[in-house]
């Protein structure tokens, strides 16, 4: 395919490129021309033609953009519909088998543009020949009469596959005619002439291309800035796969935060019921050497403490207190909690006070039987001060 061209020209170097000699039968139209760098259909170019007499050559400058001659007159031309016909149907669609007999032209440019797709992005290349000279191509003209009685003359380039180099850019490219031959078989052939040793790929090395600005793809852009080598950006230059890289890379991550969730999750799960609703408190560490110290003097407490006493029944209020904790009395629970060592302390001087007086106790009789404790003596009990009586008063009152 070629939409876009460089035609830069001028006008008696076109015969030239067109490996015509001496000069043509005539010039027609050649004031419309306009040399530019960027030059795309409806645009007037100069053409080389055979003269309707058969003698000579004509230089005609024509508008790219077929128009067949029977388009309706009041219809406006339309110059992008058919500025490339396939050379491969050219002898079986209507509107160029007609032309192949009398209707042949060459069309000469420096060059031609061709995009290549990249995704959602174009780059468009620049495609020329390496020494410089002009490119080639074999096309077909014909003549359209508007309402106004005014006559136009269109061409349109032919193609056909593109060649082994240039296949990675696009899949069809311009026929090229290489050499004299070539141009003269197209430009004087006989109508009954074949055209497959013509039509064919461009397959020699001396065409080159390098890429160019994308500004060009404006028409209002013209200039050598047209044509200039531009480096290609490595960076970013496979938008897609970044786009599925940092996808896995967020996928990744959205793993780990799953995991991590469900390993809090888990761990909920597995707490009692009593601590799933509470708020997690911080539990102060007590001494180690205090707890010890308190625990030693606990149980040197009960193995010192008499049979007797350990076997004592317990009071009513320790009754009370102890059921009440039992049943999760939270106020008795603070109480109970809050009054332990205090009543540790009074049991024990209770005890070491019970001690004291089952030591003082008198000796026992023959019949083995417990005098009753000074206490519960009936009658005063005498002061310590008073002197005990002796042996002498015993017997004195006798």
């Amino acid at each position: 395919m070629c939409g876009r061209a460089r035609c830069t020209l001028r006008a008696d170097d076109v015969p030239r490129a067109c490996h015509r000699t001496g000069s043509p039968a005539r010039t027609l139209n050649m004031d419309r021309y306009r040399p530019s760098y960027n030059v795309a259909p409806g645009w007037n170019l100069p053409v080389v033609r055979r003269d309707d007499d058969g003698e000579g050559f004509v230089l005609h400058c024509m508008k790219w953009g077929l128009i067949p001659s029977f388009t309706k007159k009041n219809e406006k031309p339309d110059f992008y519909k058919m500025f490339n016909a396939r050379s491969e149907s050219v002898t079986e669609k209507a509107s160029f088998r007609r032309l192949l007999p009398k209707s042949r032209c060459l069309v000469a440019v420096e060059g031609f543009y061709e995009w290549k797709k990249d995704g959602s992005k174009k780059q468009p290349y620049y495609v020329h020949f390496k020494d410089g000279r002009p490119l080639l191509f074999a096309a077909l003209y014909d003549t359209w009469q508007s309402s106004e009685g005014e006559i136009l003359y269109t061409f349109t380039i032919l193609t056909t596959s593109s060649s082994a180099a240039l296949q990675w850019l696009h899949d069809r490219m311009p026929v090229i005619l290489g050499d004299k031959e070539s141009s003269d078989a197209w430009l004087n052939g006989s109508s009954s002439s074949k055209y497959d040793t013509i039509l064919k790929p461009y397959e020699e090395s001396d065409l080159v291309w390098h890429p160019v600005t994308p500004a060009m793809g404006k028409l209002s852009f013209d200039g050598p800035e047209c044509i200039k080598e531009i480096p290609l950006k490595t960076e970013g230059k496979n938008p897609i796969s970044n786009f599925f890289l940092k996808k896995e890379i967020k996928k990744e991550q959205e793993s780990k935060m799953e995991e991590k969730s469900s390993f809090d999750e888990s761990v909920k799960t597995n707490l009692p019921k009593r601590m799933k609703g509470e708020p997690i408190k911080e539990i102060k560490e007590e001494p180690v050497s205090g707890l010890e110290e308190k625990y030693s003097f606990d149980t040197t407490a009960q193995t010192n403490l008499p049979k007797s006493v350990k076997d004592e029944a317990v009071t009513a209020d320790d009754i009370r207190t102890q059921s009440s904790v039992e049943k999760g009395d939270p106020d008795t629970k603070s109480i109970a909690s809050v009054l332990s060592d205090e009543d540790t302390k009074k049991q024990l001087q209770k005890r070491d006070y019970k001690e004291f007086l089952a030591d003082s106790k008198p000796v026992t009789d023959g019949n083995n039987k417990l005098e009753t404790s000074p206490l519960k003596r009936k009658g005063n009990v005498k002061d310590a001060g008073e002197k005990q009586p002796t042996l002498f008063s015993y017997f004195s009152k006798k």
